[in-house]
């Protein structure tokens, strides 16, 4: 192979120490179909750089004019970049890589912890804090929160600090459950019970969390009249099977949790309220992804979450923050549907803008923060005072002098990056630029 400064001709690979170039030309002598020749070209160079993945090396396949026909590279990897062509005259520059960001992969099914959930948001410190005080207590647990703002997990990971977390987490999820079913399922019952029923019967999921953790998900969801029945199970600590004449004797901890207000359920008669205030020992209430303050280490958090098969990836500097600038309606399990998706189709393991969905591409909060710099948002603002209008101007100005670097910020100006994420909120500074 020749150095890549070189002039070659069109089935040359050209080399250099840490990248590769292909070039071809228009006048290859005996060349034949100008796209068969490419298409040819172009998988020879897909076997080469199976063999050279790891080594941080970059093939490009360009005309004869410096455009780009065929491209494999991995940004991840470090050392890597493309080797230009040098003509006869000026040399033709390759377009520049954007700013990535690396990933630290973790296994895919590893279970998250409390202190994983908490992350560096105020309300979910707090909510962590409780937790684990109350987590041997046997005091019920109500969780309330939007629809994917993972409340199973933190009550899988609330049963995991426990004494209980050596025995069964058992998760019903109410609203899943035909109402015809739902009895059965959680009682669960004898052989022949009824029509249908199993030859050996069934245990139920009451039964089957005995000395562990039951969780019921949307318990709002619930039919009233299982409600008294749970009510009267709770209050016992046991249970009747349906056909059973014998009641069992249950080791119950439930931990419930609902979207839903029951307050306003139990105004409207849909909600039992003695079944509430036997569920509610204490409430934790988890915010939405779009109120925390550390949102873009939630962010982080999922990205390295889903790519545990240990294959190396990074995100754009582009791309993340549109994922911090998205409200994200659907909460943790939009979010991570949609990092699952992009890491799917994404090419070179790096996620790109165009990889991720129109709605978070097209956004109005993406759309608005890429039209107003850091540096100008204080000109936009109506303060109510001087002291916050001098605040404002001190935090927008540091930013703006760290390039959005979050960590760096914070030290300058004093404080910890949670607190500067809550002064942010204060003077609605957007989180876009932040790093």
């Amino acid at each position: 192979m020749a150095n890549a400064t070189g002039t070659r001709r069109s089935d040359e690979l050209l080399h250099s120490g840490h990248g590769f170039a292909a070039a071809t030309g228009e006048n290859r002598e005996g060349a034949g179909n100008r796209d068969q020749l490419i298409a040819t070209t172009a998988l020879e160079l897909d076997r080469l750089y199976e063999r050279i993945c790891e080594s941080g090396c970059v093939l490009l396949l360009t005309d004869s004019e410096g455009a780009i026909l065929h491209e494999k590279a991995n940004a991840m990897l470090k050392g890597s970049f493309r080797v230009q062509r040098l003509g006869t005259g000026a040399a033709r520059s390759l377009p520049q890589e954007r700013e990535t960001i690396a990933l630290n992969c973790k296994p895919s099914q590893q279970t998250l912890t409390l202190e994983d959930l908490a992350g560096e948001d105020p309300q979910m410190l707090r909510n962590v804090r409780s937790a684990y005080r109350i987590a041997d207590s046997g005091v019920s647990v109500l969780i309330q929160g939007p629809t994917g703002s993972g409340k199973e997990a933190f009550a899988h990971a609330m049963h995991l600090v426990s004494r209980r977390a050596e025995r069964s987490f058992v998760a019903v999820n109410c609203a899943a459950i035909p109402e015809t079913l739902i009895e059965s399922e959680l009682f669960g019952y004898k052989a022949g019970a009824f029509t249908g029923a199993r030859k050996e019967g069934m245990r139920g999921k009451i039964l089957q969390a005995a000395g562990g953790t039951l969780f019921l998900d949307e318990i709002g969801d619930m039919p009233l009249t299982l409600q008294t029945r749970l009510l009267r199970v709770l209050e016992e600590q046991e249970i009747m099977p349906l056909g059973s004449e014998t009641a069992i004797k249950v080791d119950l901890h439930v931990i419930a949790a609902s979207h839903r207000n029951l307050r306003e359920m139990i105004a409207n008669g849909t909600f039992r309220e003695d079944l509430y205030y036997r569920l509610n020992g204490i409430t934790l209430e988890l915010p939405a992804l779009r109120d925390r303050a550390d949102k873009e280490r939630v962010i982080h958090h999922a990205l390295a979450a889903e790519t545990g098969n240990g294959r190396p990836a990074a995100i754009e500097m582009d791309a993340l923050q549109r994922l911090v600038a998205y409200p994200w309606p659907g909460n943790v399990r939009e979010l991570r549907n949609v990092i699952r998706t992009a890491l799917a189709i994404c090419e070179g393991g790096v996620v790109r803008g165009i990889d991720l969905p129109r709605e978070i591409r097209e956004s109005e909060s993406n759309i608005g923060a890429a039209m107003v710099p850091v540096s100008s948002v204080a000109e936009t603002s109506s303060p109510v005072n001087p002291l916050r209008a001098a605040e404002r101007a001190a935090l927008v100005r540091v930013i703006a002098e760290c390039h959005g670097n979050m960590t760096r910020a914070a030290s300058q100006l004093g404080m910890s990056r949670n607190t500067l994420y809550r002064r942010m909120k204060r003077h609605a500074i957007p989180l876009a630029h932040g790093g």
